[in-house]
């Protein structure tokens, strides 16, 4: 995830996930406990405005995001592919932090595939580090570590796929490795998420329903 909208974050390390989402995401946590307890109420009283039925609603700053009206403003036409480097509750208090200055559209669970939706997907969440990227793409985080496999499980493979292919039929996607692609991918990008651990043969299949 990026730290402003049109720039790229804090420099990630190949090879040592630690000195990257790990040391922006704890950056945050102590504003952003404060900022989840605030937030109780609307967590709440906004669960219908989840975009996929089964989202749990758990808004990002509006700090964090820019408001838009797409497809109207800007066409989505990928789908950006992240990972946390930390855990599920300290991605969602980070994105709840008005001073992180990041965000993505999902985060889906290694645990049991569950998936919280932060940011609407008509608004343009802050997670590739390039405005031109952000603009036209829905950004999904997946909890875990690039260099730790084990995250990535089939429930967390099934139900993030499932999750990318509504999205590519609502907004008309292809459903290939150019419109569905890793944060590594992203021009200006010094990310190397989703990893080589990420199974992109398995996850482009689960997607296109093979």
């Amino acid at each position: 995830m990026d730290r402003t909208p049109g720039n790229a974050a804090t420099p990630a390390a190949p090879g040592d996930p630690a000195t990257s989402r790990r040391t922006l995401l704890r950056g945050g946590l102590a504003i952003g406990a404060v900022a989840a307890a605030g937030l109780v109420g609307s967590m709440r009283a906004d669960a219908a405005t989840v975009d996929y039925p089964s989202a749990v609603w758990s808004p990002a700053s509006t700090s964090n995001y820019t408001a838009s009206n797409r497809v109207t403003s800007y066409p989505v036409n990928l789908v950006v592919i992240h990972v946390t480097q930390e855990t599920y509750a300290n991605t969602i208090r980070v994105f709840q932090d008005p001073a992180h200055q990041a965000s993505a559209h999902y985060v889906v669970k290694s645990s049991d595939g569950s998936i919280g939706q932060c940011v609407r997907e008509h608004d343009i969440a802050w997670h590739a580090g390039n405005w031109d990227y952000n603009t036209r793409s829905i950004g999904i985080e997946h909890v875990g570590w690039v260099d730790q496999p084990a995250y990535f499980t089939t429930a967390m493979y099934h139900s993030s796929a499932a999750l990318t292919a509504a999205i590519c039929d609502k907004y008309g996607i292809p459903k290939d490795r150019n419109h569905i692609i890793g944060h590594v991918q992203v021009p200006g990008t010094d990310h190397t998420d989703p990893g080589p651990n990420w199974d992109w043969v398995r996850y482009i299949r689960l997607v296109n329903g093979v």
